[in-house]
């Protein structure tokens, strides 16, 4: 009588169901180690976005000081609204109308350094007549200057900007 190890119907079944179970496994492994890396990617992204916000705050506030000190280059490049025809960048012809943070008031930033912008924030200032709440706003009205501010920061990585606008009015 021969000896067999095997019974009637189970010739290697056990191996299939193994390897389908390490299979199971591994998709599920795999699939883990892809949402890990999506959430790395996301936190990224939002880091690289909050220090181009930062950026974009710091240029605003330097367009500010120069309002207030009187050094301030208000644009003439553009019809009004210039922010929308300039290259707020700085890089294609019309970006000669946007100036670096620090260009007159001799702020410093650290940029391509690790979490640092990889380039310093521009902005542009542009003057225009503004009107304050209860004030005559007829043509022949004592006019009223006020700037309108907008930034561009950058993120650590090239494609993260982020642009900003305030309106400044100074008092008399």
């Amino acid at each position: 009588m021969p000896c067999s190890g095997a019974r009637g119907g189970e010739h290697g079944i056990a191996v299939l169901l193994c390897l389908v179970l390490l299979l199971i496994v591994l998709l599920l492994g795999v699939s883990a180690a892809q949402l890990s890396l999506q959430g790395e990617r996301a936190v990224r992204a939002a880091r690289d976005r909050e220090v181009a916000f930062q950026s974009a705050e710091d240029a605003v506030a330097d367009a500010e000081h120069d309002i207030q000190n009187g050094t301030a280059e208000v644009t003439s490049c553009a019809a009004p609204p210039a922010w929308q025809r300039v290259d707020l960048a700085g890089r294609g012809a019309t970006g000669a109308c946007t100036v670096e943070y620090g260009a007159h008031t001799g702020a410093n930033m650290d940029v391509a350094l690790g979490a640092t912008p990889f380039k310093r924030p521009r902005y542009l200032i542009e003057r225009m007549v503004c009107h304050q709440a209860g004030e005559d706003a007829a043509l022949t009205a004592a006019a009223h200057y006020c700037y309108r501010v907008t930034a561009i920061g950058f993120g650590p990585q090239a494609e993260t900007e982020v642009v900003l606008q305030t309106v400044f009015s100074q008092s008399e």
